[in-house]
C-alpha cells in the first residue's frame, strides 16, 4: 500500500469553494483503479492549509493510472482554481504500524 500525501494552501476567501470542489472531485478520486481510501484535512492554526491523504494499491496506480487518466484532469479542474501555486505531493510507505 502506498499513502499520497498533497499539501494545499488555499487563496484567500477560497475555503468554502474549495471544499465545495472536493466534495465533487473526491468522486471522481474514489473511482480511480487502486484507490482504498482517502482523508480530506483542514489545518487548525492556519485554516487556509489543507491536505489529502490517499491510500493506493500500487504508486503506479497514483503516478501512472491516475495522473495520465481524463478523470484526473477533471479532477485537477475542479480543484486548481482555488489553491495557490505550489501544492506538494509526496508518496510514503509503511515502515511501522501500530494500532489499539
Amino acid at each position: 500500500m502506498i499513502l499520497e500525501l498533497v499539501q494545499w494552501t488555499v487563496k484567500p476567501n477560497q475555503r468554502r469553494d474549495f471544499e465545495s470542489a472536493f466534495e465533487q472531485a473526491q468522486h471522481i478520486l474514489s473511482n480511480a483503479s487502486g484507490y482504498r481510501t482517502h482523508s480530506f484535512q483542514k489545518c487548525l492554526e492556519n485554516p487556509d492549509k489543507y491536505i489529502l491523504l490517499v491510500q493506493w494499491e500500487t504508486l503506479e496506480d497514483h503516478t501512472v493510472g491516475f495522473r495520465d487518466s481524463e478523470s484526473y484532469q477533471k479532477y485537477r479542474a475542479l480543484l486548481k482554481p482555488h489553491y495557490e501555486a505550489g501544492a506538494t505531493m509526496e508518496h510514503y510507505v509503511t515502515v511501522h504500524e501500530h494500532a489499539q
